[in-house]
C-alpha cells in the first residue's frame, strides 16, 4: 500500500506531512507509519511526543469527524461504528456524541428526516419503494426510531430542518 520509508524521513516527518492534510487517530497514524516501515517503538515514541505538543488528538480528531459525518446526512450508528474502527476508545465517542447533543447541535429525527428528503421526493407509492427508503436510511446509520420518524415526518411541511 505505502512504498517503504524514505532512508531520511523520520516518522515525525512522515506524521506531520499527513496531519498537515487533515486531522488522524492516533491508531490510523500508527497504521500508516508502521505501513511506511518505521519502527514500531519510534512511532510509537514519535506518537506520545506529538500528542503531548497538542499536534495530534484523539478528541479534537472525534470532534471533527463527527462534525462531518453529520454535515453528510449519515446517523449516529454508523458513526459510531466507523469511529471505533478508526481506534477511538468508546469512552471518547460516547463523551463527543453527548457534548455534541448538549450544545443543540444535533437532532437525529430531524438530520434523518432531512437526508431522506434530500434523496427522494416522496414517501412512496408502494410498500417495495418505502422498504427503498427504509434500506436507504438504515444504511447511513440511523436507529429503527430515527427511520420509522423520518418516513412518517419528512414530507410533513413543518418539518424540522437541521442548522
Amino acid at each position: 500500500m505505502f512504498a517503504p520509508a524514505d532512508s531520511d524521513a523520520t516518522p515525525r516527518d512522515d506524521a506531520i506531512r499527513l496531519l498537515a492534510r487533515r486531522e488522524y487517530s492516533r491508531a490510523e497514524l500508527e497504521g500508516r507509519l508502521t505501513a511506511k516501515g518505521h519502527d514500531s517503538a519510534a512511532v510509537a515514541e514519535c506518537l506520545d511526543a506529538l500528542a503531548d505538543e497538542g499536534l495530534q488528538s484523539d478528541t479534537r480528531f472525534t470532534e471533527s469527524f463527527l462534525r462531518s459525518r453529520i454535515l453528510r446526512g449519515q446517523g449516529p450508528l454508523k458513526i459510531r461504528v466507523e469511529l471505533s474502527r478508526r481506534g477511538i476508545d468508546r469512552e471518547l465517542v460516547r463523551s463527543a456524541f453527548s457534548e455534541q447533543e448538549g450544545q443543540g447541535g444535533v437532532d437525529w429525527f430531524a438530520l434523518a428526516c432531512e437526508t431522506l428528503r434530500r434523496r427522494f421526493s416522496g414517501p412512496g407509492d408502494s410498500p417495495r419503494e418505502r422498504a427503498r427508503r427504509e434500506r436507504f436510511l438504515a444504511g447511513r446509520g440511523f436507529d429503527f426510531e430515527q427511520v420509522r420518524h423520518a418516513l412518517d415526518h419528512a414530507w410533513d411541511e413543518d418539518a424540522p430542518s437541521v442548522p
